[in-house]
């Protein structure tokens, strides 16, 4: 389903998010001040995810009636029809 709504780059950037997130924690700990960057790259990279996953709800197509239809796998056999 991931592979098919195509949210993979948003999955990789949450992942990259906890795993700078976890740096900073481990920079924090040790009182570095590099820290506050692990930190700021974490966020950055959640808020990237979280703008990743909501792209599919942008680009969802509406039909006559307004309606929004996120299955993709009818999308894509109307698109190859």
């Amino acid at each position: 389903m991931i592979k098919i709504m195509k949210l993979q780059k948003a999955v990789f950037a949450i992942i990259l998010g906890v795993i700078a997130l976890v740096v900073y924690i481990i920079l924090a700990t040790n009182d570095q001040p590099a820290g506050i960057y692990a930190l700021e790259i974490a966020g950055l990279f959640f808020m990237i995810g979280a703008i990743l996953f909501l792209y599919p709800l942008w680009t969802a197509k509406e039909d006559e009636r307004g309606n929004v239809e996120l299955d993709p796998e009818k999308q894509e056999d109307k698109e190859i029809k």
